[in-house]
């Protein structure tokens, strides 16, 4: 007589057969069986969490590092709540991973836990799936797998508790998800977009995030146009190494690089939808042509209204132009030669002595640590006034190997994703930029996670003892600014408390103390930068 199979076993299987050996989570009464046989029969990692919605931030770091389909899981009712933030981030960064969760059993209405659970997850902008029975559980879970893969962001399946224990042979189900690139286009679209590029006297071209894998054609187009290459945050160190990288295009630029592309005549954009703080709300391009190349179509003018539009494959549109201009016999445009690099990519250096005693200067520290950490990294980075210095300051490999957790505006989500990317990239050590309010607010509760599981993280805790955004505010108003000013704990001391080692520099010494220990870490090592509220630079958003 074979063995009984029950539906949380299918649930655990079914995550196996899509390949996924590292699952995120929290458990309780809805998913607790289901996670016991992913790790004790099916050989699955589990990553425990002390917050719910860390999970969904781990899953979606580890996806978009290792490139495959990040999963979590939680229980019902405040289990589900508590991801909101988590989710909308996912959904709003376009970030595809797939969250388990429990669903109070429908024979228990008064269940202190009961919520509508589809409408919870309605307002985040993630999708949403219904496991129907036991006998589709299977089939449900390789659909949500699905959905997350060509929809691109977050999907959550509804798993009612009271299918758990229902008898439930299981089957292996996949679906493909077809990767053939989009089309490259034809006709009066593609003739416009051409001409405008063909006439260009002084081209840039421009990378987004849906580019990062276009690396390659990008530069042969810039190549044969003589063109400069830029790109958006989120692609930020796609194209490190090229002679004529200008590095991220917008409010975050040098100011030497946002005068050169105001001066620039065509912007030939990939893979972006031209958020404002790309176009600086519209001025940079102002007095030029844009042409706009993006796969999805709600992408297309989604911030601004290009002059030609192709919804399209980067790499193949790219190469397309190419051919088109080498058929036409188009002279290179030649912007590249009156470009002088060096000043273009510099930003105006730090200047010491500012900050006031007990504190170090923000932009030189930074300075001294993009030379001192390890260049093979995947850098992340919180939300927060600090952010823009450390995005134009760090440098990052790649854009896989760089995560923004600015997706939906939130601080305390860098420590949660920093840990998925860790564990995505066992072979890289992992930075992660925060903030004394986004590490109290979300990374106090999972830095000890990181010590359980042993990972190579270096968490550099930017401590103005205020929030930054709202002490700016009361400052610019002649006001007292005493309410956004917190007297926070020693992080150092709380980081050493967990386990970890922790490293507190508030002066020069102990900066160079702090650089000397980033070479002999053992252990997740964090470095508290006590700074000067008046000494951090304004954001550049």
């Amino acid at each position: 007589m074979s063995a009984r199979s029950y539906t949380y076993q299918s649930i655990a299987q079914s995550v196996l057969d899509h390949g996924i050996q590292t699952m995120f989570g929290l458990m309780g009464d809805a998913n607790l069986f289901m996670v016991d046989h992913y790790v004790r029969q099916g050989g699955g990692t589990f990553v425990p969490v002390a917050y719910e919605g860390s999970a969904v931030l781990m899953a979606m770091a580890w996806s978009h590092v290792s490139g495959q389909i990040g999963v979590a899981t939680v229980t019902h009712g405040p289990a589900l709540t508590n991801c909101v933030t988590a989710l909308t981030e996912g959904a709003r960064g376009h970030i595809p991973m797939v969250l388990l969760a429990g669903d109070t059993p429908v024979m228990t209405p008064q269940n202190l836990q009961n919520i509508d659970q589809r409408e919870v997850v309605k307002v985040t902008g993630a999708g949403f799936e219904q496991m129907r029975s036991p006998a589709t559980a299977a089939h449900d879970v390789a659909h949500a797998f699905y959905r997350a893969r060509v929809e691109k962001r977050p999907i959550v399946l509804n798993m009612p508790a009271d299918f758990m224990w229902q008898e439930q042979a299981h089957r292996s189900v996949t679906f493909p998800a077809f990767a053939a690139p989009a089309y490259v286009p034809e006709g009066d679209d593609l003739d416009a977009a051409v001409g405008m590029i063909a006439s260009a006297r002084r081209p840039i071209i421009l990378a987004g995030g849906g580019a990062a894998d276009a690396r390659e054609a990008l530069i042969r187009l810039a190549d044969r146009l003589e063109a400069p290459l830029a790109t958006t945050l989120k692609a930020k160190g796609l194209f490190n190494g090229h002679p004529y990288n200008l590095d991220i295009f917008g409010t975050l630029s040098t100011p030497a690089t946002y005068d050169a592309i105001a001066q620039s005549d065509c912007v030939v954009c990939f893979g972006t939808s031209l958020h404002h703080f790309t176009t600086d709300k519209g001025k940079l391009m102002k007095g030029k042509r844009v042409v706009q190349i993006n796969d999805t179509p709600t992408e297309v003018s989604k911030n601004f209204h290009a002059d030609a539009a192709l919804v399209a494959d980067a790499a193949l549109t790219a190469d397309n132009i190419v051919w088109w201009l080498n058929e036409a016999e188009i002279a290179p445009s030649g912007f590249t030669r009156d470009l002088d690099m060096a000043v273009l990519t510099r930003h105006p250096p730090g200047r010491p002595g500012k900050a006031k005693p007990g504190c170090v200067d923000f932009v030189p520290a930074l300075e001294k640590l993009e030379a001192a950490l390890p260049k093979a990294r995947v850098l992340t980075t919180d939300g927060g006034r600090f952010m823009t210095e450390v995005w134009c300051r760090i440098s990052a490999p790649d854009p896989r190997n760089f995560i923004v957790t600015a997706n939906f505006g939130s601080i305390g989500l860098g420590l949660q994703e920093a840990i998925g990317a860790a564990l995505a990239a066992p072979d890289r050590p992992v930075v992660l930029f925060t903030g004394d309010g986004g590490f109290m607010m979300g990374g106090v509760n999972e830095f000890n996670t990181a010590v359980r599981l042993g990972l190579d993280l270096i968490v550099i805790v930017c401590n103005d003892s205020a929030y930054g955004a709202e002490h700016i505010q009361f400052l610019d108003r002649a006001m007292d600014p005493g309410l956004s000013q917190f007297d926070w704990p020693s992080f150092a001391e709380v980081a050493t408390a967990l386990g970890g080692d922790g490293i507190r520099v508030d002066s020069n010494a102990a900066l160079e103390t702090a650089l000397e220990a980033i070479a002999t870490r053992t252990r997740p090592l964090l470095i508290e930068l006590k700074l000067d509220p008046e000494d951090v630079p304004r954001m550049r958003i």
